[in-house]
């Protein structure tokens, strides 16, 4: 169940903050006062578009919060599948929009907007003019007769979406790999060419690094053997040296030392620069020995540097992406050598996967025959509790020639509102005041069936008034008995059924407009049933048909 709406700095909403009860919760008031707002936001909160320009202007960030608790133990289950951890059956979702992005949260931790679109099916059902309108579209009658049948279907539907995204996958494959037998040939021996080379080259990790740098060295060889003469004579052969210079150190402070105990440590210190300097020396001298500059092997490192960095070029940018692709290589080109067996191969899988789906189709489609007699009795008879007092509803089932990730039917509904008037599809016999109240007769049904606890209806009310008005108050709220019902309405008949009613407000000054909400109490909710019902002027008598209005709506509530 929705328990608090909280939205901030969004549209011409300041800060609104609302407590939702149980049964049948009705938003009313003035037109453009912000109602549409109330529901956007909720629709927003769970996963809808939120345009940037809906943010307060001067405000830096909008944000809606959502508050629910959880009751139903499948929906407990299928949160943690999800991966949210509930506390004390709370579920808090929340949406923060910035010029720049959107913070999306469930429960303090961060999530995708998928995530909360999945996690909002099993927990809200929201109902706007937009779904009616899809009521005309034959593929909304496939998914309403499926809902109605969730439970006989077992997982038989989810099982065939997926066996049918694996035969498109098996379709797509043979279909690219149709290839004449002299294209097959000639991939085969370019094929062959570019495992040849790679395999060749017999590349290894870090080779490309080791032959730089010994490129580096060979090819800079000569200024490198210059350098360690330079430093080796001015160290020790030339008169000048490092060395000469530290023996005429160390005679004079030896000579001088014995007049002073702190001259003869620096005596010490010299003699041991002098015995690093004479290591330096000689290990130059070593090295300078056995260097070679090298030319051939320069030409040899050179070649095969090329070659390496030719291979990556090619092929990928590290050894370990080229050979991932010679791997792949090599798989094609089994698959291209043995082509006939892997065509064979593939359509073995395709031929068993059409036969799984041709079972499940013909499973599916009998318990939509079974399902579908059900429904369109309960659909008839709420539709007469709507005032479709000589309705007739079909809901025809006609099979299709070719596979879909649904089956292998075509659904529709046919309806004739008349006495005498042929069925006719809803898209040809229905009106707009006609489709939502037909909607609203779909949603009295599967709430009978729906584990959702929560059902919002925006503008359900749309072209009808008087008795059919007070029938589909009456329909509302015998679906407010077994589910929450979040409602916005213009009809007093509406507004009179509710167990907690609201009213929407837009505040205005000079420079400031703002819609507020607020539960109404008792007395309240009388005054503003009048409104609906007076307009602008309150008399004595609309007042008293307000009461009325109220009273009787109580005892019929009672008596449900």
């Amino acid at each position: 169940m929705l328990l608090n709406l909280h939205v901030k700095n969004l549209a011409i909403i300041d800060e609104v903050d609302v407590d939702f009860t149980k049964h049948l919760n009705v938003l009313t008031g003035e037109t453009g006062a912000g109602k549409s707002i109330i529901i956007g936001s909720i629709n927003a909160a769970l996963g809808g578009k939120i345009a940037k320009d809906m943010i307060r202007k001067d405000a830096e960030y909008a944000l809606i919060e959502l508050a629910f608790q959880i009751e139903d133990k499948k929906v407990k289950e299928h949160l943690e599948e999800l991966g949210v951890t509930l506390e004390d059956d709370m579920l808090l979702i929340s949406r923060k929009i910035t010029a720049t992005r959107t913070i999306n949260r469930v429960n303090a931790e961060s999530v995708t907007v998928s995530m909360i679109k999945k996690i909002a099916a099993d927990l809200i059902d929201i109902h706007g003019q937009n779904e009616q309108q899809s009521l005309i579209h034959k593929a909304k009658h496939l998914e309403i007769v499926d809902r109605y049948a969730k439970e006989k279907l077992g997982q038989r539907d989810v099982l065939l979406a997926k066996t049918y995204a694996e035969y498109k996958d098996i379709c797509a494959e043979l279909e690219e790999n149709e290839i004449p037998e002299e294209e097959r040939l000639r991939e085969i021996s370019f094929l062959e060419y570019e495992i040849e080379e790679i395999e060749n080259a017999q590349l290894r990790s870090g080779e490309e690094e080791e032959l730089a740098q010994k490129y580096r060295r060979l090819s800079n060889a000569t200024e490198i053997a210059q350098g360690l003469s330079s430093v080796y004579r001015m160290t020790s052969t030339e008169s000048s040296s490092v060395s000469n210079q530290l023996s005429e150190c160390m005679h004079i402070l030896s000579r001088i030392g014995e007049y002073d105990e702190q001259v003869s440590q620096f005596c010490d210190q010299i003699s041991d620069i002098d015995a690093l300097v004479t290591d330096l020396n000689r290990d130059i001298a070593n090295y300078m020995d056995e260097y070679d500059t090298g030319s051939e092997e320069l030409e040899s490192v050179e070649k095969r540097l090329d070659l390496v960095r030719t291979i990556k070029s090619k092929y990928g940018a590290t050894t370990k992406d080229v050979l991932a692709y010679q791997q792949k290589l090599q798989e094609k080109l089994k698959r291209y050598r043995e082509y006939e067996e892997y065509k064979k191969n593939l359509s073995d899988k395709k031929r068993k996967l059409e036969d799984k789906m041709l079972t499940l189709s013909t499973e599916i489609s009998k318990i939509r025959h079974v399902c579908a007699k059900e429904l369109e009795k309960a659909i008839t008879q709420a539709l007469i509790d709507l005032n479709f007092l000589q309705v007739k509803f079909r809901i025809a089932i006609q099979p299709k020639t070719e596979f879909s990730a649904k089956g292998m039917d075509d659904v529709e509904f046919m309806i004739s509102t008349n006495p005498g008037e042929e069925l006719r599809s809803l898209q040809k016999a229905a009106s707009g005041g006609e489709l939502s109240r037909i909607m609203l007769a779909i949603k009295a049904v599967l709430a009978q069936h729906d584990e959702i606890d929560t059902m919002i209806f925006d503008e359900i009310d749309v072209g009808i008034s008087g008795r059919t008005a007070q029938m589909v108050a009456e329909k509302m709220s015998w679906i407010g008995k077994k589910h929450q019902v979040i409602c916005i309405s213009h009809l007093a008949q509406i507004a009179a059924m509710a167990d907690t009613q609201f009213l929407i407000e837009k505040e205005n000054d000079a420079l400031h407009t703002a819609s507020t909400i607020r539960q109404l109490d008792q007395e309240e909710s009388v005054q503003e049933l009048a409104r609906i019902l007076g307009g602008a002027q309150i008399t004595d008598a609309v007042l008293e048909s307000a009461k009325e209005m109220k009273k009787l709506a109580i005892e019929k509530k009672e008596k449900m």
